[in-house]
């Protein structure tokens, strides 16, 4: 007997097991990253998404294909959903031609208009004022699209978060800031650096809705996100969601994570892994067995060793490259 996990958007069993699927290919996706940057194998920095999988997958599977996001310095997870190709993705992490960005964006900047990603960010609150400017662009358009911002906890005390959020009520622009609180900002955190419980609050001073939702619960992420991409589209202004999640890597490669205890993690990765509870749900709802999610692994890991493989066949940008593709002709 099998049940329906109800769901605003409407997904369908199999849409709800793809969602799975890519929170998988997420997750499995950082890790081997995290592997090559131990062994020196990818240069540069990266912040990793591991334990924020639902955040991810359930805000951008609401998005049509021309839809637009922005994407933060930890955006793997955002980026994968929103359909950029994994192969390319490793390319670019390895600094080959063959990447989404020729392998000059690296981790931190991995843009692709192609699937409506306008880019990730390195600079804190940096994608806030893009989104506005690509949502204005929709309504001056008439196009019908809406873009969904992703920022962290740590931005919200940026002037861009206070700035973009007054610009886009006044003019109820069609964009949603969808805040990933993974409850530090680096190494501090965030309860030391605001003084409310929820950063959704904030929303009251600018006159639009404001949610927090539990971000590890990927159908909660679906239909608090459902509900502002409609309004947005709608026309009736832009929507401030905080999701509380939790990283389970350090905020780069190079953070040992001294600032918290091994117990709050382990009581996260035990009690709030967003995949394996994820994983429960279905089981309990008869659309999932233990062998068809050990497929669904097995086949995310071919799709991450083929992706590693594309990297490493790809070469390096040539020295005569290195101003090309900065400045607009």
């Amino acid at each position: 007997m099998t049940m329906t996990l109800v769901n605003k958007a409407g997904f369908n069993d199999q849409q709800l097991i793809e969602a799975y699927r890519k929170m998988c290919l997420i997750r499995l996706f950082e890790e081997k990253v995290d592997y090559f940057f131990a062994k020196g194998m990818i240069h540069g920095t990266t912040h990793l998404c591991v334990g924020q999988e639902a955040a991810a997958v359930g805000s951008g599977s609401v998005l049509r294909h021309s839809d637009w996001i922005t994407a933060t310095h930890r955006g793997h997870g955002q980026t994968i959903t929103k359909g950029t190709d994994i192969n390319k993705m490793m390319a670019e992490l390895f600094g080959k031609t063959s990447g989404t960005n020729k392998g000059k964006g690296g981790s931190m900047h991995i843009a692709d208009i192609a699937t409506g990603n306008l880019g990730a960010n390195g600079v804190v609150g940096g994608g806030y004022p893009i989104a506005c400017g690509a949502a204005l662009t929709a309504q001056m358009k008439h196009t019908d699209q809406i873009c969904l911002c992703y920022a962290g906890d740590g931005s919200t005390n940026e002037g861009s978060f206070h700035e973009s959020l007054n610009m886009a009520s006044i003019w109820k622009l069609p964009v949603v800031f969808f805040i990933e609180n993974n409850q530090y900002g680096m190494s501090g955190p965030i309860k030391e650096t605001v003084n409310i419980q929820d950063l959704s609050t904030r929303a009251l001073s600018y006159g639009m809705p404001g949610i927090t939702i539990d971000g590890n619960d990927l159908i909660a992420v679906i239909d608090a996100v459902y509900d502002a991409v409609e309004r947005a589209r709608k026309g009736e202004g832009p929507t401030l969601i905080e999701a509380k999640t939790y990283r389970w890597k350090g905020h780069s490669k190079s953070d040992a994570k001294k600032y918290r205890t091994r117990e709050e993690e382990e009581q996260w990765k035990t009690e709030r892994d967003p995949i394996a509870n994820f994983k429960a749900k279905l089981i309990r709802a008869g659309l999932l067995s233990e062998a068809e999610s050990e497929e669904i692994l097995v086949k995310a890991a071919e799709v991450i060793e083929n992706a590693v493989a594309f990297a490493e066949a790809g070469s390096k940008p040539d020295e005569d490259q290195l101003m090309t593709d900065i400045y607009a002709e």
